[in-house]
Protein backbone atom coordinates (compact mmCIF):
# COMPACT_ATOMS: atom_id res chain seq x y z
CA UNK A 1 0.00 0.00 0.00
CA UNK A 2 1.45 3.55 -0.65
CA UNK A 3 1.84 5.85 1.88
CA UNK A 4 0.59 8.30 -0.42
CA UNK A 5 -2.54 6.95 -0.79
CA UNK A 6 -5.74 9.51 -1.29
CA UNK A 7 -9.11 9.37 -0.21
CA UNK A 8 -11.18 10.24 -3.48
CA UNK A 9 -13.55 12.71 -2.80
CA UNK A 10 -16.64 10.41 -3.96
CA UNK A 11 -15.29 8.78 -0.78
CA UNK A 12 -14.97 11.67 1.35
CA UNK A 13 -18.74 12.75 0.22
CA UNK A 14 -20.27 9.26 0.38
CA UNK A 15 -18.69 8.09 3.72
CA UNK A 16 -20.88 10.29 6.18
CA UNK A 17 -23.71 8.43 5.07
CA UNK A 18 -22.47 5.08 5.47
CA UNK A 19 -21.66 2.75 8.36
CA UNK A 20 -21.57 4.16 11.09
CA UNK A 21 -24.47 6.27 11.08
CA UNK A 22 -24.30 10.33 10.35
CA UNK A 23 -23.67 13.28 12.58
CA UNK A 24 -27.44 15.55 12.59
CA UNK A 25 -27.04 18.56 10.61
CA UNK A 26 -28.09 21.27 12.83
CA UNK A 27 -26.13 24.20 12.34
CA UNK A 28 -26.87 27.55 10.48
CA UNK A 29 -24.57 30.37 9.89
CA UNK A 30 -25.17 32.07 13.01
CA UNK A 31 -24.59 29.35 15.14
CA UNK A 32 -21.42 28.59 13.27
CA UNK A 33 -19.70 32.05 13.74
CA UNK A 34 -20.88 31.66 17.63
CA UNK A 35 -19.03 28.73 17.67
CA UNK A 36 -15.81 30.31 15.99
CA UNK A 37 -15.72 33.08 18.56
CA UNK A 38 -16.72 30.81 21.16
CA UNK A 39 -13.49 28.89 20.03
CA UNK A 40 -11.71 31.99 19.81
CA UNK A 41 -12.06 34.01 22.62
CA UNK A 42 -10.62 32.49 25.49
CA UNK A 43 -7.34 31.69 27.33
CA UNK A 44 -6.07 33.43 24.20
CA UNK A 45 -6.45 36.80 25.05
CA UNK A 46 -7.19 36.59 28.24
CA UNK A 47 -4.07 34.62 29.50
CA UNK A 48 -1.72 34.76 26.18
CA UNK A 49 -1.91 38.48 25.69
CA UNK A 50 -0.59 39.01 29.28
CA UNK A 51 1.95 36.14 28.94
CA UNK A 52 3.38 38.00 25.73
CA UNK A 53 3.66 41.02 26.57
CA UNK A 54 5.51 40.74 30.02
CA UNK A 55 7.87 38.32 28.78
CA UNK A 56 8.72 39.06 24.98
CA UNK A 57 6.49 42.06 23.18
CA UNK A 58 5.75 44.46 25.68
CA UNK A 59 3.05 47.12 24.60
CA UNK A 60 3.75 46.15 21.25
CA UNK A 61 1.88 42.80 21.81
CA UNK A 62 -0.91 45.29 19.20
CA UNK A 63 1.79 44.25 16.79
CA UNK A 64 2.12 40.53 17.51
CA UNK A 65 -1.63 40.08 17.12
CA UNK A 66 -1.67 41.92 14.32
CA UNK A 67 1.06 39.49 12.75
CA UNK A 68 -0.16 36.78 14.10
CA UNK A 69 -3.76 37.73 12.29
CA UNK A 70 -2.51 38.20 8.90
CA UNK A 71 -1.11 34.65 9.02
CA UNK A 72 -4.48 33.58 10.44
CA UNK A 73 -6.10 35.47 7.39
CA UNK A 74 -4.20 33.82 4.64
CA UNK A 75 -4.86 30.43 6.43
CA UNK A 76 -8.31 30.95 7.00
CA UNK A 77 -8.85 31.56 3.10
CA UNK A 78 -7.42 28.37 2.27
CA UNK A 79 -9.81 26.61 5.20
CA UNK A 80 -13.06 28.09 3.78
CA UNK A 81 -12.35 27.13 0.07
CA UNK A 82 -11.60 23.55 1.73
CA UNK A 83 -14.92 23.61 3.74
CA UNK A 84 -16.85 25.19 0.95
CA UNK A 85 -15.71 21.90 -1.05
CA UNK A 86 -15.40 19.13 1.26
CA UNK A 87 -18.10 20.02 3.47
CA UNK A 88 -17.72 17.08 5.61
CA UNK A 89 -15.96 16.42 9.51
CA UNK A 90 -12.34 16.20 9.94
CA UNK A 91 -10.85 19.52 9.02
CA UNK A 92 -7.20 19.87 7.52
CA UNK A 93 -7.11 15.94 8.38
CA UNK A 94 -9.56 15.43 5.50
CA UNK A 95 -8.32 18.25 3.32
CA UNK A 96 -4.91 16.26 3.39
CA UNK A 97 -6.43 12.75 2.73
CA UNK A 98 -7.76 13.85 -0.30
CA UNK A 99 -4.79 16.16 -1.56
CA UNK A 100 -1.73 14.86 -0.27
CA UNK A 101 -2.10 11.08 0.99
CA UNK A 102 -2.77 8.91 3.91
CA UNK A 103 0.57 9.28 5.43
CA UNK A 104 0.39 13.24 5.31
CA UNK A 105 -3.18 12.98 6.61
CA UNK A 106 -2.17 11.05 9.06
CA UNK A 107 0.44 13.43 10.56
CA UNK A 108 -1.81 16.19 10.39
CA UNK A 109 -4.60 14.27 12.51
CA UNK A 110 -2.12 13.46 14.86
CA UNK A 111 -0.65 17.26 14.74
CA UNK A 112 -4.44 18.48 15.31
CA UNK A 113 -4.49 16.18 18.55
CA UNK A 114 -2.00 19.07 20.02
CA UNK A 115 -3.91 21.85 18.75
CA UNK A 116 -7.54 21.03 20.37
CA UNK A 117 -7.06 18.14 22.98
CA UNK A 118 -3.86 20.05 24.51
CA UNK A 119 -5.99 23.36 23.80
CA UNK A 120 -8.88 22.43 25.79
CA UNK A 121 -6.03 21.15 28.45
CA UNK A 122 -4.26 24.93 28.03
CA UNK A 123 -7.82 26.62 28.61
CA UNK A 124 -9.10 24.06 31.47
CA UNK A 125 -5.52 25.31 33.30
CA UNK A 126 -6.52 29.30 33.20
CA UNK A 127 -10.18 28.66 33.92
CA UNK A 128 -8.92 26.67 37.53
CA UNK A 129 -6.95 29.80 38.30
CA UNK A 130 -9.82 32.56 37.45
CA UNK A 131 -12.15 30.03 39.72
CA UNK A 132 -9.60 30.29 42.48
CA UNK A 133 -9.48 33.99 42.33
CA UNK A 134 -13.34 34.34 42.18
CA UNK A 135 -13.14 32.20 45.43
CA UNK A 136 -10.21 34.47 46.78
CA UNK A 137 -7.82 31.37 46.54
CA UNK A 138 -9.59 28.82 48.52
CA UNK A 139 -8.32 26.37 46.88
CA UNK A 140 -5.06 25.39 48.24
CA UNK A 141 -2.09 26.22 45.61
CA UNK A 142 -0.82 22.27 45.76
CA UNK A 143 -4.71 21.15 44.52
CA UNK A 144 -4.84 23.59 41.39
CA UNK A 145 -1.40 23.74 39.76
CA UNK A 146 0.45 21.17 37.71
CA UNK A 147 3.60 19.31 39.95
CA UNK A 148 5.91 21.35 37.80
CA UNK A 149 4.89 25.02 39.16
CA UNK A 150 5.89 25.95 42.79
CA UNK A 151 5.41 29.63 43.72
CA UNK A 152 6.57 31.55 46.92
CA UNK A 153 3.45 32.73 48.96
CA UNK A 154 4.00 34.50 52.26
CA UNK A 155 7.52 33.32 52.32
CA UNK A 156 6.41 29.55 52.31
CA UNK A 157 7.15 27.46 48.91
CA UNK A 158 4.46 25.74 47.43
CA UNK A 159 4.11 23.00 45.05
CA UNK A 160 1.99 21.83 43.22
CA UNK A 161 0.28 18.32 43.08
CA UNK A 162 -2.60 18.06 40.83
CA UNK A 163 -4.66 20.72 39.09
CA UNK A 164 -8.48 19.75 40.45
CA UNK A 165 -11.12 22.21 39.27
CA UNK A 166 -9.26 21.79 35.29
CA UNK A 167 -10.50 18.27 35.72
CA UNK A 168 -14.03 19.13 36.69
CA UNK A 169 -14.50 21.90 34.38
CA UNK A 170 -13.52 18.97 31.68
CA UNK A 171 -15.78 16.35 33.30
CA UNK A 172 -18.92 18.78 32.78
CA UNK A 173 -18.52 19.60 29.16
CA UNK A 174 -17.70 16.25 28.01
CA UNK A 175 -20.88 14.85 30.11
CA UNK A 176 -22.80 18.39 27.80
CA UNK A 177 -20.92 16.97 24.29
CA UNK A 178 -21.97 13.71 25.01
CA UNK A 179 -25.49 15.34 25.38
CA UNK A 180 -25.84 16.67 21.70
CA UNK A 181 -24.51 18.97 19.38
CA UNK A 182 -27.21 21.46 19.36
CA UNK A 183 -27.39 21.75 23.00
CA UNK A 184 -23.75 22.29 23.26
CA UNK A 185 -24.24 25.21 20.37
CA UNK A 186 -27.29 27.09 22.57
CA UNK A 187 -25.43 26.97 25.61
CA UNK A 188 -22.21 28.07 23.50
CA UNK A 189 -24.41 30.79 21.92
CA UNK A 190 -25.38 32.27 25.38
CA UNK A 191 -21.61 32.41 26.73
CA UNK A 192 -20.53 33.74 23.59
CA UNK A 193 -22.70 36.95 23.88
CA UNK A 194 -21.90 37.02 27.25
CA UNK A 195 -18.31 37.26 26.87
CA UNK A 196 -18.21 39.93 24.27
CA UNK A 197 -20.51 41.99 26.06
CA UNK A 198 -17.48 41.91 28.84
CA UNK A 199 -14.36 42.38 26.52
CA UNK A 200 -16.63 45.94 24.78
CA UNK A 201 -17.20 46.83 28.72
CA UNK A 202 -13.61 46.48 29.40
CA UNK A 203 -12.50 47.79 26.27
CA UNK A 204 -15.05 51.25 27.09
CA UNK A 205 -14.07 51.38 30.65
CA UNK A 206 -10.66 50.69 30.82
CA UNK A 207 -9.70 52.74 27.92
CA UNK A 208 -10.52 56.07 30.80
CA UNK A 209 -7.09 54.37 32.51
CA UNK A 210 -4.46 54.00 29.61
CA UNK A 211 -1.07 55.67 31.28
CA UNK A 212 0.53 56.70 27.89
CA UNK A 213 4.31 56.05 29.79
CA UNK A 214 3.11 52.43 29.79
CA UNK A 215 3.32 52.55 25.87
CA UNK A 216 6.86 54.02 25.92
CA UNK A 217 8.79 52.97 24.42
CA UNK A 218 6.33 50.57 22.66
CA UNK A 219 9.22 47.68 22.23
CA UNK A 220 10.81 46.32 24.79
CA UNK A 221 14.72 47.84 24.94
CA UNK A 222 17.43 45.29 24.92
CA UNK A 223 18.22 47.14 28.17
CA UNK A 224 15.20 46.85 30.29
CA UNK A 225 15.87 46.13 33.42
CA UNK A 226 15.23 42.42 34.32
CA UNK A 227 11.96 41.18 36.06
CA UNK A 228 11.48 39.35 38.87
CA UNK A 229 9.37 35.92 38.78
CA UNK A 230 6.88 34.25 40.96
CA UNK A 231 9.68 31.93 42.09
CA UNK A 232 11.93 35.32 42.73
CA UNK A 233 14.06 34.29 40.01
CA UNK A 234 14.81 36.91 37.37
CA UNK A 235 14.22 37.37 33.99
CA UNK A 236 16.21 38.68 31.36
CA UNK A 237 15.50 40.63 28.57
CA UNK A 238 18.50 40.42 26.61
CA UNK A 239 17.98 37.53 24.10
CA UNK A 240 16.74 38.34 20.45
CA UNK A 241 13.15 37.25 21.12
CA UNK A 242 12.41 38.53 24.56
CA UNK A 243 12.75 42.00 23.38
CA UNK A 244 12.43 44.52 20.02
CA UNK A 245 11.10 43.24 16.93
CA UNK A 246 12.66 39.58 17.61
CA UNK A 247 10.01 39.66 21.26
CA UNK A 248 7.41 40.67 18.71
CA UNK A 249 7.52 37.83 16.73
CA UNK A 250 8.16 35.46 19.57
CA UNK A 251 4.51 37.52 20.91
CA UNK A 252 2.94 36.77 17.74
CA UNK A 253 4.04 32.73 18.13
CA UNK A 254 2.57 33.07 21.94
CA UNK A 255 -0.60 35.06 20.78
CA UNK A 256 -1.12 32.89 17.94
CA UNK A 257 -2.91 30.47 20.74
CA UNK A 258 -5.81 33.30 20.50
CA UNK A 259 -6.78 32.99 17.45
CA UNK A 260 -6.97 29.04 17.32
CA UNK A 261 -10.86 27.91 17.10
CA UNK A 262 -11.51 29.31 13.57
CA UNK A 263 -10.30 26.34 12.05
CA UNK A 264 -12.57 24.35 14.78
CA UNK A 265 -15.67 25.81 12.87
CA UNK A 266 -14.65 23.33 9.98
CA UNK A 267 -14.50 20.00 11.96
CA UNK A 268 -17.76 20.80 12.70
CA UNK A 269 -18.99 20.94 8.35
CA UNK A 270 -21.08 17.89 8.26
CA UNK A 271 -23.47 19.11 11.14
CA UNK A 272 -23.85 22.40 8.90
CA UNK A 273 -27.40 22.68 7.26
CA UNK A 274 -25.57 24.47 4.17
CA UNK A 275 -22.41 24.23 4.81
CA UNK A 276 -20.91 25.00 0.97
CA UNK A 277 -22.36 28.68 1.96
CA UNK A 278 -22.24 28.83 5.86
CA UNK A 279 -18.34 27.22 6.69
CA UNK A 280 -16.62 30.13 4.89
CA UNK A 281 -18.98 32.42 6.31
CA UNK A 282 -18.19 30.71 9.98
CA UNK A 283 -14.38 30.53 10.04
CA UNK A 284 -14.08 33.94 7.95
CA UNK A 285 -16.66 36.06 10.24
CA UNK A 286 -15.50 34.72 13.24
CA UNK A 287 -12.21 35.51 12.53
CA UNK A 288 -12.73 39.07 11.65
CA UNK A 289 -14.67 39.90 14.41
CA UNK A 290 -12.05 38.43 17.03
CA UNK A 291 -9.03 40.21 15.69
CA UNK A 292 -10.53 43.68 16.00
CA UNK A 293 -11.48 42.82 19.36
CA UNK A 294 -7.88 42.03 20.09
CA UNK A 295 -6.12 44.88 19.02
CA UNK A 296 -8.17 46.95 21.34
CA UNK A 297 -8.31 44.71 24.28
CA UNK A 298 -4.00 44.29 24.19
CA UNK A 299 -3.69 48.26 23.78
CA UNK A 300 -6.10 48.94 26.62
CA UNK A 301 -4.08 46.51 29.31
CA UNK A 302 -0.94 47.24 27.89
CA UNK A 303 -1.95 50.83 28.55
CA UNK A 304 -3.26 50.16 32.44
CA UNK A 305 -0.66 47.91 33.53
CA UNK A 306 3.05 48.17 32.48
CA UNK A 307 3.96 44.98 31.02
CA UNK A 308 6.59 44.23 33.69
CA UNK A 309 3.46 43.30 35.98
CA UNK A 310 2.39 40.68 34.00
CA UNK A 311 5.98 38.71 35.33
CA UNK A 312 5.26 38.71 38.50
CA UNK A 313 1.32 39.00 39.39
CA UNK A 314 -1.51 38.47 38.08
CA UNK A 315 -0.66 35.08 36.02
CA UNK A 316 -3.24 33.54 34.37
CA UNK A 317 -5.77 36.00 35.99
CA UNK A 318 -3.98 38.98 34.44
CA UNK A 319 -7.03 41.04 33.64
CA UNK A 320 -8.52 41.29 36.87
CA UNK A 321 -5.23 41.74 38.51
CA UNK A 322 -4.88 44.86 36.23
CA UNK A 323 -8.46 46.15 36.71
CA UNK A 324 -8.03 45.17 40.55
CA UNK A 325 -4.40 47.28 40.46
CA UNK A 326 -5.42 49.99 38.43
CA UNK A 327 -9.01 50.89 37.66
CA UNK A 328 -9.67 51.93 41.11
CA UNK A 329 -12.84 52.20 42.08
CA UNK A 330 -14.20 49.16 39.39
CA UNK A 331 -14.07 46.82 41.51
CA UNK A 332 -17.19 45.24 40.42
CA UNK A 333 -16.10 44.93 37.17
CA UNK A 334 -13.13 43.11 37.92
CA UNK A 335 -15.58 40.35 39.45
CA UNK A 336 -18.21 40.25 36.48
CA UNK A 337 -15.19 39.67 33.96
CA UNK A 338 -13.72 37.11 36.18
CA UNK A 339 -17.21 35.31 35.90
CA UNK A 340 -17.59 35.96 32.33
CA UNK A 341 -14.22 34.42 31.49
CA UNK A 342 -14.87 31.53 33.42
CA UNK A 343 -18.20 31.26 31.20
CA UNK A 344 -15.85 32.42 27.81
CA UNK A 345 -13.40 29.74 28.72
CA UNK A 346 -16.42 27.29 28.78
CA UNK A 347 -17.16 27.67 25.64
CA UNK A 348 -13.64 27.29 24.27
CA UNK A 349 -13.06 24.19 26.08
CA UNK A 350 -16.83 22.85 24.64
CA UNK A 351 -15.48 23.85 20.93
CA UNK A 352 -12.07 22.12 21.19
CA UNK A 353 -13.46 19.08 22.59
CA UNK A 354 -16.22 19.41 19.70
CA UNK A 355 -13.56 19.50 17.36
CA UNK A 356 -10.68 17.06 18.61
CA UNK A 357 -13.90 14.31 18.51
CA UNK A 358 -15.16 14.91 15.00
CA UNK A 359 -11.60 14.54 14.19
CA UNK A 360 -10.95 11.23 15.71
CA UNK A 361 -14.63 10.45 14.71
CA UNK A 362 -13.16 10.64 10.69
CA UNK A 363 -9.90 9.28 11.43
CA UNK A 364 -11.76 6.38 13.21
CA UNK A 365 -14.18 5.85 10.16
CA UNK A 366 -11.40 5.32 8.06
CA UNK A 367 -9.51 3.20 9.95
CA UNK A 368 -6.70 4.90 10.85
CA UNK A 369 -7.89 4.61 14.55
CA UNK A 370 -10.06 2.36 16.45
CA UNK A 371 -13.94 1.93 15.93
CA UNK A 372 -14.47 3.26 19.43
CA UNK A 373 -14.12 6.57 18.57
CA UNK A 374 -16.32 6.36 15.87
CA UNK A 375 -19.39 5.17 17.75
CA UNK A 376 -22.23 7.11 17.58
CA UNK A 377 -24.73 7.06 21.05
CA UNK A 378 -27.85 5.48 19.70
CA UNK A 379 -29.82 8.00 21.03
CA UNK A 380 -27.54 11.91 21.28
CA UNK A 381 -25.87 10.56 17.95
CA UNK A 382 -22.84 11.73 19.30
CA UNK A 383 -19.61 10.19 19.19
CA UNK A 384 -19.80 9.52 22.94
CA UNK A 385 -16.98 7.56 23.75
CA UNK A 386 -14.82 9.45 22.07
CA UNK A 387 -15.64 12.25 24.12
CA UNK A 388 -15.30 9.77 27.07
CA UNK A 389 -11.77 8.85 26.19
CA UNK A 390 -10.75 12.24 25.43
CA UNK A 391 -12.05 13.39 29.13
CA UNK A 392 -9.33 10.85 30.27
CA UNK A 393 -6.71 12.18 27.81
CA UNK A 394 -6.89 15.75 27.69
CA UNK A 395 -7.65 15.53 31.89
CA UNK A 396 -4.28 13.94 32.14
CA UNK A 397 -2.42 17.14 30.26
CA UNK A 398 -4.46 19.38 32.49
CA UNK A 399 -4.11 17.95 36.01
CA UNK A 400 -0.19 17.44 35.25
CA UNK A 401 1.07 20.03 32.89
CA UNK A 402 1.30 24.16 33.41
CA UNK A 403 -0.76 26.36 31.10
CA UNK A 404 2.75 27.37 29.54
CA UNK A 405 3.74 24.39 28.59
CA UNK A 406 0.48 22.90 26.65
CA UNK A 407 -0.22 26.74 25.16
CA UNK A 408 2.99 26.65 23.11
CA UNK A 409 2.56 22.73 22.03
CA UNK A 410 -1.16 23.79 21.07
CA UNK A 411 0.35 26.47 18.64
CA UNK A 412 2.83 24.58 17.37
CA UNK A 413 0.21 21.83 16.33
CA UNK A 414 -1.89 24.27 14.69
CA UNK A 415 0.56 26.38 12.40
CA UNK A 416 1.87 23.18 11.18
CA UNK A 417 -1.92 22.27 10.20
CA UNK A 418 -2.57 25.46 8.85
CA UNK A 419 0.58 25.57 6.26
CA UNK A 420 -0.52 22.08 4.92
CA UNK A 421 -3.71 23.35 4.42
CA UNK A 422 -2.22 25.89 2.72
CA UNK A 423 -0.47 23.65 0.70
CA UNK A 424 -3.08 21.53 -0.13
CA UNK A 425 -4.94 24.76 -1.75
CA UNK A 426 -2.28 24.63 -4.31
CA UNK A 427 -1.87 21.35 -5.10
CA UNK A 428 -6.05 21.02 -5.91
CA UNK A 429 -5.89 24.07 -8.05
CA UNK A 430 -3.10 22.71 -9.95
CA UNK A 431 -4.86 19.06 -10.05
CA UNK A 432 -8.24 20.48 -11.03
CA UNK A 433 -8.17 24.31 -11.55
CA UNK A 434 -12.11 23.52 -12.88
CA UNK A 435 -13.26 22.30 -9.54
CA UNK A 436 -16.38 23.52 -8.42
CA UNK A 437 -15.21 25.88 -5.73
CA UNK A 438 -18.79 27.64 -3.80
CA UNK A 439 -15.63 29.54 -2.36
CA UNK A 440 -12.44 30.24 -4.09
CA UNK A 441 -9.39 31.49 -2.16
CA UNK A 442 -8.40 34.58 -3.76
CA UNK A 443 -4.61 35.28 -5.47
CA UNK A 444 -3.35 31.71 -5.31
CA UNK A 445 -0.54 30.83 -5.36
CA UNK A 446 0.46 34.26 -3.59
CA UNK A 447 -2.66 33.99 -0.56
CA UNK A 448 -0.89 30.48 0.83
CA UNK A 449 2.56 30.63 -0.05
CA UNK A 450 2.09 34.13 1.93
CA UNK A 451 0.45 32.02 4.96
CA UNK A 452 2.79 29.09 4.85
CA UNK A 453 6.07 31.79 5.31
CA UNK A 454 4.23 33.31 8.02
CA UNK A 455 3.15 30.45 9.73
CA UNK A 456 6.81 29.13 9.71
CA UNK A 457 8.17 32.13 10.91
CA UNK A 458 6.21 31.82 14.16
CA UNK A 459 6.71 28.11 14.48
CA UNK A 460 10.56 29.16 14.24
CA UNK A 461 10.07 32.10 17.18
CA UNK A 462 8.87 29.55 19.26
CA UNK A 463 11.47 28.13 21.91
CA UNK A 464 13.57 25.11 21.13
CA UNK A 465 12.05 22.85 23.75
CA UNK A 466 8.62 23.68 22.60
CA UNK A 467 9.71 22.37 19.20
CA UNK A 468 11.55 19.18 20.60
CA UNK A 469 8.59 18.47 22.24
CA UNK A 470 6.44 18.54 19.13
CA UNK A 471 8.61 16.46 17.03
CA UNK A 472 8.83 13.73 20.07
CA UNK A 473 5.17 13.48 19.65
CA UNK A 474 5.52 13.30 15.84
CA UNK A 475 7.46 10.32 15.87
CA UNK A 476 5.02 8.94 18.48
CA UNK A 477 2.68 9.54 16.48
CA UNK A 478 4.66 7.79 13.18
CA UNK A 479 5.06 5.13 15.46
CA UNK A 480 0.88 4.58 15.80
CA UNK A 481 0.59 4.75 12.33
CA UNK A 482 3.23 2.22 11.10
CA UNK A 483 2.21 -0.05 13.65
CA UNK A 484 -1.84 0.39 13.59
CA UNK A 485 -2.89 3.00 11.36
CA UNK A 486 -1.39 1.64 8.06
CA UNK A 487 -2.43 -2.02 8.91
CA UNK A 488 -6.15 -1.23 9.23
CA UNK A 489 -6.43 1.57 7.08
CA UNK A 490 -9.82 1.28 5.13
CA UNK A 491 -8.83 3.78 2.22
CA UNK A 492 -5.33 1.35 1.34
CA UNK A 493 -6.61 -1.63 1.72
CA UNK A 494 -9.44 -0.89 -0.89
CA UNK A 495 -6.95 0.47 -3.28
CA UNK A 496 -9.57 2.43 -5.02
CA UNK A 497 -8.60 6.18 -4.37
CA UNK A 498 -9.50 7.43 -7.89
CA UNK A 499 -8.45 10.91 -9.03
CA UNK A 500 -9.44 13.69 -8.43
CA UNK A 501 -11.19 15.43 -11.25
CA UNK A 502 -12.88 12.19 -12.15
CA UNK A 503 -14.56 12.17 -8.38
CA UNK A 504 -16.60 15.64 -8.82
CA UNK A 505 -17.27 14.71 -12.64
CA UNK A 506 -19.09 12.19 -11.07
CA UNK A 507 -20.51 14.75 -8.58
CA UNK A 508 -21.51 17.11 -10.82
Amino acid sequence: MSLFVKKSLKQLMADPEEGHGSLKRTLGAGSLIALGIGAIIGAGLFVRTAAAAGAHAGSAVTISFIIAAVGCAFAGLCYAEFASIIPIAGSAYTYAYATMGEIIAWIIGWALVLEYALGAATVSISWSEYANKLLGGRIPFEWCHSPLEKAIIDGVTHQGIINLPALFILLLLSALLIKGTQESATVNAIIVFIKVAIVLVFIAIGWQFINPAHHTPYLIPANAPAATLPDGTLYSYLPFFNHGWGGVLRGAGIVFFAFIGFDAVSTAAQEAKNPKRDMPIGILGSLVVCTILYILFSWVLTGVAPYQDFMHAGKEASVAYAISTYMHGFGWLSTLVTIAILAGFSSVILVMLLGQSRVFYTMSTDGLLPKVFSDLHPKFKTPYKSNMILFVFVGLFAAFLPESIAGDLTSIGTLFAFVVVCVGVMILRKKDPNLKRPFKTPLVPLVPILGILICLAMIGSLALSTQLSALAWMIVGLVIYFTYSKKNSKIGSAGDALPIASDFEKLK
